[in-house]
């Protein structure tokens, strides 16, 4: 009898590298020239060679210092490079499988409330901690779905649809901002179903909207703009909230700012702020946190695509508010806005500072999308 032989142990570094169809010089290449970016000065290619082959052994030191650049070259998070970092690597839906009639029962209510509860837990950690807790939102959607797999139909099923619905969109999210665009695409995909499923036009409209976003971040913005303009019809949104209203119109006027289209992008702002209501958020929206001081901000973010000079008041503005603001992201976001508004004005010295520190930022958060924006402003 011949025994095989036990496939070697790897590293998620290694891994990625491999799938990324790199060889280690390549890396080692894209890791100094990441590092000069930052202002920092890269070790001679010997000593980096000797860094890095480490970093691929299973037990090799961590690259502690290096998890910017790193996360930079492969556009993925910490948690996809370095074993133990930030909550360890990717949790993938488990895929449906058929329910034992033993498991088949009712749904509970009480249980579907501390789901949508759990869901609340998430959008506030991700606020802080981004793509670091993508393994738990994601088991949390798993969860979510055996659920209803295993259900009898009844009275709550439609309450327990809205509840996939809204984690897997945020789970969706967590993805675009991981840098994983098909991944963020099909989350949001098992979100409009269940919402469809709910019968639920509100939440259907907003995760239809959400999703165009990974057309935007895979340069495909006139078809982004095409999903809003079917998403805005007034079809679908006869019986929408105004606060949905008014940030599907903020959301429609960036895919027009990043396609070009400035006039019709200026006339979707002017909307979203006429109708914004007053507060923060409304009871019926738990996923949707929207008031004057974020409708700004993704104002300034909108002139910036569009080369406005009054992009950078807005955007400092904004910045005047950062005490108030509690979602890492969103100051990343905001901070190269600016620097891509600076750069355009002509102040290439600040422009670069800005970006540096959204770097800092989107490094804390595991923000591959941020970063691979700093990285083309960088370039140009």
């Amino acid at each position: 009898m011949i025994l095989e032989e036990p496939e070697p142990e790897t590293t998620l570094l290694r891994r990625a590298r491999e799938a990324a169809g790199l060889t280690q010089g390549e890396v080692r290449r894209r890791l100094a020239k990441a590092r000069e970016r930052r202002g920092k000065m890269p070790p001679k290619d010997a000593s980096l060679k000797r860094m890095y082959t480490s970093w691929e052994k299973v037990g090799g030191v961590k690259p502690t210092d290096w998890i910017d650049e790193l996360c930079e070259v492969f556009e993925l998070p910490p948690s996809a490079l370095i074993e133990g970092a930030s909550g360890g690597p990717f949790t993938p839906i488990a895929p449906a499988t058929q329910p034992s009639l033993l498991a088949v029962k009712s749904l509970d209510p009480a249980v579907i409330q501390l789901l949508e509860q759990q869901t609340d837990l998430y959008r506030m950690q991700d606020r802080v901690m981004g793509s670091a807790i993508i393994p738990q939102t994601e088991a949390h959607v798993a969860n979510i779905s055996g659920m209803l797999r295993n259900a009898l139909p009844g009275k709550h099923a439609q309450a327990a649809g809205v509840a996939l619905a809204e984690a897997a969109a945020l789970a969706g999210w967590q993805a675009l901002d991981a840098g994983n665009q098909q991944r963020s695409w099909d989350l949001h995909d098992i979100a409009k179903a269940a919402a469809r499923e709910s019968d639920n036009p509100t939440v259907y409209v907003h995760v239809a909207a959400q999703q165009a976003y990974a057309l935007l971040d895979a340069q495909r913005p006139d078809d982004a703009v095409a999903v809003l303009n079917y998403v805005n019809s007034r079809e679908n949104t006869t019986h929408v909230p105004p606060r949905l209203r008014a940030w599907l119109a903020a959301a429609h006027a960036e895919f027009l700012a990043a396609a070009g289209q400035r006039t019709q992008a200026l006339r979707m702002l002017d909307l979203a702020t006429d109708i914004l209501p007053t507060g923060d958020s409304d009871p019926e929206l738990p996923y949707l946190m929207l008031n004057q001081a974020n409708l700004a901000r993704w104002r300034g973010h909108c002139l910036a695509r569009l080369g406005e000079d009054e992009a950078i008041a807005d955007l400092n503005s904004a910045l005047d508010g950062l005490a108030s603001m509690t979602s890492r992201r969103a100051e990343t976001g905001l901070r190269v806005d600016l620097a891509l508004a600076l750069q355009r004005k002509g102040d290439g010295h600040a422009a670069r500072i800005e970006a540096q520190r959204a770097a800092e930022l989107a490094g804390s958060t595991g923000s591959a999308r941020q970063r691979a924006r700093i990285t083309r402003l960088l370039a140009s």
